[in-house]
């Protein structure tokens, strides 16, 4: 993902998405590789309901992705990992953004 390939709704999710402490704290976690919910969660000290809301709202901007893995005894485990993505917030990328907003107000931000 990369400024130019969003359009202005997409930038408004991925930034109002990126402006909570928890979740760019969630996307440094999964920098040095995917990790499951439960270790992640410990990892970072919240509860894993709590983690699962900032995963999803990830995964909806399209920073995260999920799959499942079966565990050495069985256990369906969720994996998250970050996307790659590369955002450059410039006057003109803003420019071009704006002029494909829709009058609704994205999702996450509200």
């Amino acid at each position: 993902m990369e400024t130019s390939s969003l359009t202005g709704d997409q930038l408004v999710t991925v930034l109002a998405t990126l402006a909570n402490p928890h979740r760019v704290r969630v996307l440094a976690a999964l920098v040095d590789g995917p990790d499951y919910v439960s270790r992640l969660a410990r990892e970072l000290g919240i509860s894993r309901a709590l983690l699962q809301v900032h995963l999803k709202k990830l995964e909806r901007a399209g920073l995260v992705a999920a799959h499942l893995e079966l565990s050495a005894d069985g256990k369906a485990m969720k994996f998250y990992e970050v996307v790659p993505f590369a955002l450059s917030l410039t006057p003109d990328a803003l420019a071009a953004a704006a002029r494909t907003l829709s009058t609704a107000q994205p999702e996450g931000t509200e």
